[in-house]
């Protein structure tokens, strides 16, 4: 495994996190990903990103019940906070009420004293960004994160975040978590220049597109039937994908990449990202070990200008497709 700073922080995590959005507490049994997190820990995999909302708290239970095995300062530990978690008019948001109360939960499922990365899920437009940000920062003052973060945010709002940071002295956001593969880049028109000069590292999510960049779904055929999108409960979140056959057949087609280089197409999609020097890690799901194995060898794949620039060329037919989200 190889480590990479996020941002400008000292915090050191792998170029690949494992996550659990989709997966544990849910779709994947909990034998399961036990094993998945064991295989990742012993891959070098230190950074382990999960939140409050996955399965209403469920994944953080899971996730907590395994890592309590391992010594706590040899991992990261990152969770979130910004969707409902009841029907109370503060049970969502980024409120300094809603902070603190979802920081502890997380902590509690999670049985641990604190967190290293906290990141705020979404821009909240109804609470004042200050309040926000005092919130994270007495968080750390009280030692319950070590660093605060958020996860996509618009460019404008990170700037505006950043700028009261300076102003009130509070502790810098060190982390955007944004969704980032070779189909969804638009973070690269002005989030991720202003992330980087604000010394924000990315912590990617979704950078084989739920499984799209594996390959395994082909325009004008069924989903396999032991895939995600064949899964009623969570496949309808694919079909924006799998709705566009000029997409799937890119896809099919940068498998020719992957075979002359010899690896496989996701290790190929995750070089792709970890090519870019705004990028801290890239967050996968797995509901497999031999995913994890798989993947986790990306961080040794070179990718050559020449192969770099041929599968840009290859992509540019469908380079705004991010922006139609």
């Amino acid at each position: 495994m190889k480590y990479r700073n996020l941002g400008a922080s000292g915090l050191r995590v792998s170029e690949v996190a494992l996550g659990s959005w989709l997966t544990y507490g849910k779709s994947v049994e909990d034998n399961t990903a036990q094993k998945c997190i064991q295989t990742a820990y012993d891959a070098g995999i230190n950074f382990f990103d999960t939140a409050n909302v996955y399965e209403n708290g469920e994944a953080e239970i899971v996730l907590g019940k395994v890592l309590k095995d391992y010594d706590r300062s040899s991992l990261v530990v990152a969770s979130k906070v910004y969707f409902p978690m009841g029907d109370g008019p503060n049970d969502r948001g980024l409120s300094r009420k809603h902070i603190f109360e979802q920081c502890d939960a997380s902590l509690k499922r999670l049985g641990m004293d604190y967190l290293d990365l906290y990141q705020c899920h979404r821009y909240d437009p109804n609470v004042p960004i200050e309040e926000t940000l005092w919130a994270l920062d007495d968080l750390q003052r009280q030692g319950k994160i070590l660093y605060a973060g958020v996860s996509e945010w618009p460019a404008d709002k990170i700037q505006e975040a950043h700028e009261i940071a300076k102003e009130r002295n509070f502790r810098p956001l060190v982390s955007n978590q944004p969704i980032y593969n070779m189909i969804e880049r638009y973070i690269e028109k002005e989030v991720l220049p202003v992330s980087m000069a604000n010394g924000m590292g990315q912590v990617v999510f979704s950078p084989l597109s739920q499984g799209i960049l594996t390959g395994k779904y082909k325009p004008g055929q069924s989903a396999p039937s032991d895939s995600r999108a064949a899964n009623e409960s969570i496949g309808n979140s694919l079909q924006k994908y799998l709705s566009d056959d000029r997409l799937l057949e890119t896809v099919q087609e940068l498998a020719s990449f992957a075979q002359h280089l010899d690896i496989t197409l996701p290790q190929l999609a995750l070089a792709w990202i970890l090519r870019q020097p705004g990028v801290s890690s890239a967050i996968i799901g797995a509901s497999k070990p031999e995913q994890v194995e798989d993947n986790v060898k990306a961080v040794d794949v070179e990718l050559s200008d020449d192969i770099l620039k041929g599968i840009n060329d290859l992509l540019q037919p469908i380079s705004n497709f991010g922006e139609r989200r």
